[in-house]
């Protein structure tokens, strides 16, 4: 099979994508079925030994068969975890063949849909893998290529994802604009300033039209963790006191147990003797011993990823509701935490205010003001929660909204971006 095919492949916190040439057109990959998104999840089962991806994942976690789900690994990259291994039932895995496992599906995915060996991609990276810290941000974006290379991309390119997804929107302007694009997604937060036209689709160098770039390491899984510790995790003893180790001293228990549980790359350090034996100890010394009673019954049934996945649900819901249930009668009979979005609004305060900050930040490098502003176009599955759509369109009162394919326009992107660097 020849390899001189090219893609464009987005490695999301949550969802995954890849675009490559389809009968002449660029076009996203089927990556699992007939879907062109892959959730960036993988199981391993401990039964039969098997590796399974995305919704199917998902659905062998929420079934309850015996195994190891991990998601939300782009996260892992800058950070203290990416050269760190763990052990998945008998064998020792690094977090970077793990990322690998999902790329090399994706590129899979591409070769079938291409008919052809696929060695040459463009690849998405966020603004900033790692806020306030170029080292580390220069490692994530190291160990991506590292990761890619192993699994068979001989010649690699990096975009912006923002920028992947203004070539996307470009595609449909008929005059020439200046874009906002908003690319909000599981792990960052990112703005960019694009001059977009029809003639524009047919330069090689963009550099002039792209005015401005920044972004924050903010995304849905940290809005997951934030609704989890406001609604969930007081449940479970967060917030709750003990009794000092010497003397009659009240302090209150420590939160590093919480945050874990409430944070998706974290909650299987959670599965390990240690941390049984510090559970139990704080049990001894609580005020509120039914809630950490409970606390220990997740832990010990390693149930921590079915509470994320019902706090996702529920703010998912909140995009288009009011209010939603947060359902975790699968850890607790009658268990159901009712929450709403002035809860939600709550929880997330402080990353909506650093939000607004970044655009503020880019449309000045931009040296434009936001009525010069002729679209914002959204995409990235965080721009449904409409308090941080209205962030996101607060300073541009002329532009026309412009919803994109909210898991796919940065994917589609980088494969026009691919087309033009490989093609």
């Amino acid at each position: 099979m020849s390899s001189r095919s090219f893609c464009g492949l987005d490695f999301g916190t949550s969802n995954s994508t890849v675009a490559c040439q389809i009968q002449g057109d660029m076009e996203l990959a089927p990556v699992e079925g007939e879907s062109r998104t892959l959730p960036s999840s993988v199981f391993f089962d401990f039964a039969d030994g098997s590796v399974s991806f995305g919704r199917a994942a998902l659905a062998c976690y929420a079934e309850g068969g015996e195994g190891r789900l991990m998601r939300s690994l782009k996260t892992v990259l800058g950070g203290s975890l990416m050269d760190e291994t763990t052990l998945i039932k008998s064998r020792v895995y690094t977090y970077k063949e793990i990322i690998g496992l999902i790329v090399g599906r994706l590129k899979a995915s591409a070769e079938r849909a291409a008919g052809a060996g696929v060695a040459r991609a463009v690849l998405g990276r966020p603004v900033h893998f790692v806020d306030d810290n170029p080292a580390a941000d220069r490692a994530a974006r190291d160990a991506l290529e590292e990761i890619a290379r192993a699994q068979g991309f001989t010649e690699i390119e990096f975009q912006y994802e923002p920028i992947a997804a203004a070539l996307a929107y470009e595609q449909t302007v008929e005059r020439e604009q200046y874009a906002l694009i908003a690319d909000i997604g599981g792990g960052t937060s990112d703005f960019s300033i694009v001059r977009v036209s029809p003639e524009g689709r047919a330069r090689t160098d963009r550099g002039q039209d792209v005015l401005a770039n920044k972004g924050v390491h903010i995304g849905g899984t940290d809005i997951d963790r934030l609704l989890s510790l406001r609604a969930v995790m007081p449940l479970l003893g967060l917030n709750s006191e003990r009794r000092g180790d010497f003397g009659a001293k009240i302090l209150p228990v420590a939160n590093a147990f919480f945050v874990d549980l409430a944070t998706w790359h974290r909650i299987n350090l959670l599965y390990t003797p240690k941390v049984a034996r510090e559970l139990q100890s704080m049990l001894r010394h609580s005020l509120s011993p039914e809630l950490i009673e409970r606390l220990i019954a997740v832990v010990e049934s390693r149930r921590g990823h079915s509470i994320a996945l019902s706090v996702e649900t529920a703010k998912i819901a909140l995009s288009t509701r009011p209010s939603a249930a947060i359902d975790l009668t699968d850890i607790e009979r009658d268990f159901v935490v009712e929450t709403n979005r002035d809860i939600l609004r709550a929880a997330i305060a402080d990353r909506l205010g650093a939000l607004a900050r970044t655009l503020d930040e880019t449309l000045a490098a931009a040296g434009l003001t936001g009525e010069r502003i002729d679209a914002v176009f959204l995409t990235g599955g965080s721009t449904a929660i409409p308090a941080v759509r209205a962030v996101a369109t607060a300073r541009t009162p002329r532009a026309a909204i412009v919803e994109g394919d909210l898991f796919g326009a940065v994917g589609l992107g980088l494969g026009l971006d691919a087309r033009r660097k490989f093609g």
